[in-house]
């Protein structure tokens, strides 16, 4: 009995100037580098006041109810279960969110690189043209609401004009309010503002690429520029790489503005309809901020695996 005793104090003894060395270091690292958290601090506390602490109290949230009026009544997961086993809108926005993700995502990605690939071999005078011309949808504010004359359901619209001016057809197509075609439309407008920040981000990376290593790769046998491509561009690249994955994720999951422009709100059958349009359902018009929170909540999970996915892929390029 005596001698575990004995063990226990050892063990004790061992384990707890482990924690303190590690305390200390911890310590003397931060009055080594105390003027990098000062100037920090301003942006940290930002962060933590508008970002991180309205995450965290939207995820306690979820598990009450709360109506704005009354006092916040604890719930549990109720929130959860009627999200996914009784709320049949939800199922469709969830649907027709992951069809963005899994489609719009990796196109507009795919197609940001090579459009930058490409222009950024052409002239300096010709490339900033062309990166602005790629770029001007992006920061033209509410410029998606062109698709609207385009895709008009008279004989006005441009698309209707010219289906029946060339006998494609003899009546426009309600192209708006058929949700049969809703959704197509609404990924065609979200690819063609897709090239934005990514495509910036891409065209940096490939302008701070150091040409040594492309002289070093031909000695050491890389014979074309796809190999080049593979084996050095896109690995010295791989910071733009997260960067534009990160937001091709968030405008993938977070389409809503363009599903109610051209759409309604909401859309006819729910066609359009996506997680961020029903959160603001729930949320700015229902005012059931508990439920509003359990939704977002969700999205932001989402939002995470895909980003912890994308990691991991990116991690095998150039291998």
């Amino acid at each position: 009995m005596q001698a575990e005793t004995t063990s226990k104090a050892a063990v004790s003894n061992l384990v707890q100037p482990k924690k303190q060395s590690r305390l200390a270091s911890l310590w003397r690292e931060l009055k080594k580098n105390k003027h990098y958290y000062i100037l920090m601090s301003p942006y940290m506390l930002i962060f933590f006041a508008f970002t991180v602490v309205p995450v965290v109290f939207s995820i306690v949230l979820s598990f009450f109810y709360f109506n704005m009026l009354e006092f916040p009544r604890f719930v549990g997961w109720q929130n959860y279960s009627r999200l996914f086993l009784n709320d049949d809108v939800f199922m469709i926005a969830l649907k027709n969110t992951l069809l963005f993700a899994v489609i719009c995502g990796p196109i507009s990605y795919v197609a940001c690189f090579l459009f930058a690939w490409i222009i950024n071999e052409l002239s300096p005078k010709v490339r900033a043209l062309m990166t602005l011309v790629f770029y001007a949808p992006s920061i033209s504010g509410n410029v998606f609401f062109i698709w609207l004359i385009i895709f008009s359901g008279d004989r006005y619209g441009y698309l209707n004009g010219f289906l029946i001016k060339f006998g494609f057809m003899l009546e426009p197509v309600q192209w708006l309010t058929n949700e049969k075609y809703i959704l197509p439309i609404i990924m065609i407008v979200q690819l063609w503002l897709s090239l934005g920040t990514s495509f910036l981000a891409f065209i940096a990376g490939l302008q701070t690429i150091d040409k040594s290593l492309i002289e070093a790769g031909a000695i050491d046998g890389i014979r074309n520029r796809w190999q080049e491509l593979w084996f050095i561009t896109l690995p010295s690249m791989r910071p733009q790489l997260m960067f534009g994955a990160v937001m091709q994720i968030t405008s993938s999951f977070a389409v809503a503005d363009i599903s109610v422009a051209l759409a309604g709100f909401p859309s006819v059958n729910y066609a359009g309809h996506t997680i961020v349009t029903h959160l603001m359902d729930y949320g700015t018009i229902r005012f059931e901020m508990g439920y509003a929170s359990a939704i977002a909540t969700v999205l932001f999970a989402m939002m995470l695996g895909a980003n912890k996915l994308t990691q991991r892929l990116l991690r095998k390029v150039g291998e």
